[in-house]
C-alpha cells in the first residue's frame, strides 16, 4: 500500500495538466482522490475544446492504486462547490488534502499586450476563474480540515516569487496573468496565516516548464519523441512531465513536518532534492536552476 492508503484529496482542476499528475501520482501513493472539472463525458465541456476528461483522470487515479471519484463541478458557483464538499463530509467525514489547480485562462491571456490594449472582459473572466474559484474552493473545504486539526492547502501557480522576482524582473509579462499568479501565491500565504492556529498547512507550488498535453500538441510532439520540441525553443529541453509536480504533492502531504513549510512558495526542482523524487524518465529537472544559469550565460 501506498504512503497516503488514508487520505482523502480533493484535486480541484484535475481534468488536464498539472491537475491530473497530481491526481495520478496521488493515486500511485494509495489515496482517495475526488477530480473535479468542467469537462466530462457526461456532457459539459471547457472552452478549451480539448479530449480529456476528469473521468479519465479518475480511471487513472484508480488503475494507479488509489480511489479516482470523478465529480463534474465548476469551481465558480459556490452552489456546485457547496455540494461538492458536502459529498466529500458525507461520504468520508473529512479531507485531508485540498489542491487548488483550478486555470482556466489559456484562451484569456493576451500576452504582449499591456493593460490598456488588453481586452478588459477576457482579463476580467481570467481573474475570475483563476482566483475566485480558488478562493470559493477553500471557503467551503477550510471548515473540514479545521475541525480535525490537520490537513494541507496547495495552490498551484507559475513561478515562485524568488524565480518572478529574479528571474522575471518581477513580471511575468502579462497583467492580468501575472495578476492571477502572483494572487495565487498571496491566497497560500493568507490561508497559512489563518490555518496556521487550527494545525493546518498552505503553501504554494510551481511546476518548471509543464509538458502538458497541450504542451505537446503545440509543439507537435508526443511524450515519446518530446525532445524534437526544443528545435522551436530550446528551454523546451528542460521540461518537465506532470507527474513530476504530482510526486511534488505526494511527498509533501506524506511529511510530517509539513507545518515547518507553512505559508512558502516552493517548485518542483527544489523539492525533488529535498524530497528525493524523480520526474518519470529519472531525471530531477529544475528549471529555475536551468534558466538562472542560462540568463549568466547569456549576459543578461
Amino acid at each position: 500500500m501506498g504512503q497516503l492508503q488514508h487520505t482523502v484529496a480533493l484535486v480541484a482542476g484535475a481534468t488536464r495538466g498539472a491537475g491530473r499528475g497530481i491526481a495520478t501520482e496521488l493515486g500511485a501513493a494509495g489515496a482517495t482522490v475526488y477530480a473535479t472539472g468542467r469537462t466530462s463525458r457526461a456532457g459539459g465541456r471547457s472552452d478549451l475544446d480539448r479530449p480529456e476528461t476528469i473521468e479519465e483522470t479518475a480511471e487513472l487515479v484508480t488503475a494507479r492504486g488509489g480511489t479516482g471519484i470523478p465529480v463534474r463541478c465548476d469551481h465558480s458557483d459556490p452552489e456546485q462547490v457547496r455540494a461538492l464538499i458536502r459529498r466529500i463530509a458525507d461520504d468520508h467525514g473529512r479531507l485531508d488534502l485540498l489542491v487548488n489547480d483550478v486555470w482556466g485562462g489559456d484562451a484569456l491571456t493576451e500576452w504582449g499586450r499591456p493593460l490598456w490594449e488588453h481586452d478588459l472582459g477576457k482579463g476580467l473572466k481570467l481573474l475570475h476563474r483563476a482566483i475566485d474559484t480558488h478562493i470559493i474552493t477553500s471557503h467551503f473545504a477550510l471548515p473540514l480540515m479545521i475541525g480535525q486539526g490537520r490537513g494541507l492547502v496547495i495552490e498551484i501557480t507559475d513561478g515562485t516569487e524568488r524565480f518572478v522576482e529574479e528571474l522575471l524582473d518581477g513580471y511575468r509579462t502579462s497583467f492580468f496573468y501575472d495578476l492571477a499568479k502572483s494572487s495565487v501565491i498571496r491566497l497560500a500565504r493568507n490561508q497559512a496565516a489563518e490555518l496556521k492556529p487550527h494545525g493546518v498547512a498552505a503553501l504554494s507550488l510551481t511546476p518548471g516548464f509543464l509538458r502538458s498535453e497541450a504542451m505537446l500538441d503545440h509543439f507537435g510532439v508526443t511524450e515519446d519523441d518530446w525532445r524534437d520540441g526544443a528545435a522551436k525553443d530550446e528551454h523546451f529541453a528542460q521540461s518537465e512531465t506532470p507527474a513530476y509536480i504530482g510526486r511534488a504533492v505526494a511527498a509533501l502531504a506524506s511529511d510530517p513536518e509539513i507545518m515547518s513549510k507553512t505559508g512558502g512558495s516552493y517548485d518542483t526542482g527544489g523539492l525533488s532534492k529535498e524530497y528525493g523524487f524523480t520526474d518519470l524518465n529519472g531525471t530531477r529537472p529544475d528549471f529555475a536552476e536551468y534558466y538562472r544559469d542560462f540568463l549568466s550565460k547569456s549576459g543578461s
